[in-house]
């Protein structure tokens, strides 16, 4: 009986061989890991091949599409042959069982397309639609190292999860609690007493091919990736160790989403004829969301209002010593410009004590050049000018109206004419407040009298100088023109008037930094005009 079971069953393998090298292109071979290779169906397209890190000298080869299959061995020339052994399998039936490989079918050929020469030979042709192929090859010189090529023909299951499992301390020891077949969105708080969380999938024939990682939905970032399960301490309803991954509580930093994926180590993309898209791929992946609550995060009301006080406290309290060394800053800024400004406003005086001196000394000349000419009415018409007009100069004020200013250069210019006879004219811009618009005093007196004694004191009555206080939007402009012989304003002057003008010009500048005072100098042989711009004055 077992005889014709037996030959029953060797005419079904060697009839199925026959039909299933139908349509088989030996043409296309693909490497299936190790020294193994295959060839299938001729159409057949998305053919996997995976090797675990975790699993040495495994190689998991998926073959959706494929349903016959032809396998073949590669033996270098200095390999002993004749001590391999090899066994297959068909789903969990055994069809051959060590046996040695027949040196009478070796044939010699280039494994692979390359150069070295190989003996090869046939394992078979199989159905692989719905089926799983183990070949599992050694050396009986090294039985320890035993090689295993998987060719899985079925589709591969999605996995599951079956439980998630909490940790935590007590007073003897250690405590589990469980959330058993969890929802695709699952909420859990961690306490501070946790320690650790258990993932438990379901079991499969195939567990190792599945990897699992954890991903902090917020940011993105892979927390934990995983591609070993362990055994033995959970025991499902049907008395089965389960596969679990133990999970660091530690992983979690904050509250929040966590996407938990369970898919295959099967890089899809990188395939011989890829025809796969995302979408089918997506069939072979599990996802869970997990809403992750860290009990110590959440604070009680008590607790969030003493830390409110305490920031807030902390705030005000840095604030005031910031507005503290602010204003201690700020007058401190303060002292050191008004000391810059007083140290102006003293050099300054220092400038006006000698252009006083200077104006005197220019003005008593012009007396003494009077009385030597025996002009006595006109020496005493100058002496009642020099007089308020002494009074004026040798007054201490810093600022003097526009009118002043113009009653000081009236006085000037006729003194000056009982001795040169020259004409002047001074005009004003009719929008101009003369009696209540202020400037440094005598800020012009000493280009008017640059004007007179170095510009029309040879004219006689041919000299003509023009004075005029303009107003230019937020500007005062003060003009001083003479039709003298003029002079080169490049080369640096032997006088005082001028040089003692510009030094006084550069302190007003220090004093009145918002209001910049600009001093123009043009001269030609028959012209002389300076002009003062105030900056923003009116």
């Amino acid at each position: 009986m077992k005889k014709i079971i037996f030959t029953f069953l060797s005419f079904i393998i060697a009839f199925s061989t026959v039909n299933a090298q139908k349509g088989i292109n030996f043409n296309r071979i693909y490497g299936a890991g190790g020294q193994m290779q295959m060839c299938v169906d001729s159409l057949a397209k998305n053919i996997h091949g995976t090797v675990f890190p975790n699993l040495p000298n495994t190689t998991f080869n998926f073959l959706p599409e494929v349903k016959n299959v032809s396998i073949s061995i590669n033996f270098r020339k200095n390999i002993n042959i004749q001590h391999y052994r090899y066994t297959i399998l068909v789903d969990d039936t055994t069809i051959v069982l060590n046996k040695s490989i027949d040196l009478t079918k070796l044939k010699d050929t280039h494994a692979g397309g390359d150069e070295e020469l190989f003996s090869s030979t046939t394992f078979g042709t199989f159905a692989i639609k719905d089926k799983i192929i183990t070949i599992i090859t050694y050396d009986i010189k090294k039985p320890q190292d035993v090689y295993k090529t998987i060719f899985y023909g079925k589709p591969i299951p999605r996995a599951k999860i079956q439980a998630f499992s909490k940790r935590f301390k007590t007073d003897l020891g250690v405590d589990y609690s469980w959330i058993k077949d969890p929802k695709e969105k699952t909420n859990l708080i961690l306490t501070e007493k946790d320690d650790e969380l258990t993932l438990v999938k379901d079991l499969s024939d195939i567990d190792y091919l599945y990897n699992t990682t954890i991903k902090d939905k917020k940011t993105n970032k892979i927390i934990l990736k995983s591609t070993a399960w362990e055994y033995g301490n959970i025991i499902s309803e049907d008395h089965k160790a389960v596969p679990y991954i133990k999970i660091d509580k530690n992983i979690f930093k904050k509250s929040g989403d966590y996407e938990i994926i369970i898919q295959p180590s099967i890089n899809w993309t990188n395939c011989s004829d890829c025809d796969i898209s995302p979408k089918e791929i997506e069939k072979y992946i599990t996802r869970y969301t997990l809403s992750i609550t860290l009990e110590e995060e959440a604070y009680t009301k008590k607790e969030l209002l003493i830390y409110t006080l305490i920031v807030a406290f902390s705030i005000g309290l840095v604030f005031l010593v910031i507005l503290y060394f602010n204003k201690k800053r700020n007058k401190q800024k303060l002292a050191e410009k008004e000391q810059q400004k007083n140290t102006a406003r003293l050099q300054l005086n220092s400038v006006r004590s000698q252009l006083n001196p200077h104006f005197l000394f220019n003005a008593l000349s012009g007396i003494q050049n009077l009385m030597n000419k025996n002009e006595t009415d006109n020496a005493n018409k100058y002496l009642s000018k020099f007089a308020r007009l002494t009074r004026n100069v040798l007054d201490d004020k810093e600022l003097i109206s526009l009118s002043q200013e113009k009653t000081l250069l009236d006085d000037y210019l006729q003194m000056e004419q009982l001795r040169f006879g020259f004409t002047y004219e001074i005009h004003s811009s009719e929008n101009l407040d003369l009696d209540n618009i202020e400037i440094p005093s005598m800020l012009l007196q000493p280009f008017v009298e640059n004007a007179v004694k170095h510009g029309i004191s040879k004219k006689a009555t041919y000299g003509k100088i023009m004075i005029a206080f303009i107003k230019q939007a937020n500007d005062l402009v003060l003009i001083v023109t003479d039709n003298g012989n003029g002079f080169d304003t490049k080369k640096k002057s032997n006088g005082l008037g001028l040089p003692l003008s510009d030094s006084r010009i550069e302190l007003l500048n220090s004093i009145y930094k918002e209001n910049r005072f600009t001093l123009d100098i043009q001269s030609t042989n028959n012209e002389t005009k300076i002009s003062l711009t105030l900056t923003d004055w009116l």
